[in-house]
């Protein structure tokens, strides 16, 4: 199955300056619990936020850049690429950023979100969630508190 998973704000931004505009520490630890032991499909800019390569997860980066290399990392030029080098038998899951959604979202069975529920500028988005294509199977609302300066839901959603 192919899974998109994201952090999201209610106006659909996602980062800014290649950074996170929140943070949410228990988003990182469902983030971290849904993508240990699978393939990770992430574009550069992506790759390059992180200050190393996630641990127990296989880095696949998709790049237009001619002889990048990461150690440890598959790199490819193209989604359709990234897909093929991800076992078709196990949970494979795109991560991001903007322009990687966009281009993935056709390919995706499942979304996990993470919607931010306040609205926030920034240079990268995701794409509209069509409910015509997708249904919503869980909500689970969550409360700001000492360590979460924002409400937030983990929304998993279907294609119909």
């Amino acid at each position: 199955m192919i899974i998109m998973i994201a952090a999201v704000a209610e106006n659909n931004a996602l980062g800014k300056n290649n950074e996170l505009i929140w943070h949410l520490p228990n988003d990182f630890k469902r983030f971290k619990s849904l993508t240990s032991g699978h393939h990770i499909i992430m574009g550069r800019k992506t790759f390059e936020s992180f200050p190393k390569p996630l641990p127990n997860r296989t880095h696949v980066i998709i790049t237009r850049q001619k002889g990048y290399q990461a150690e440890g990392c598959i790199i490819v030029d193209s989604m359709e690429k990234a897909l093929a080098v991800c076992p078709e038998d196990k949970n494979t899951f795109i991560i991001g950023g903007g322009e990687i959604y966009t281009i993935g979202l056709p390919f995706a069975d499942k979304l996990e979100i993470t919607r931010v529920h306040h609205n926030f500028e920034g240079d990268a988005y995701f794409p509209e969630i069509n409910d015509e294509e997708w249904k919503i199977i869980v909500s689970e609302y969550n409360e700001k508190d000492e360590k979460h300066l924002y409400d937030y839901s983990y929304q998993t959603f279907i294609r119909k």
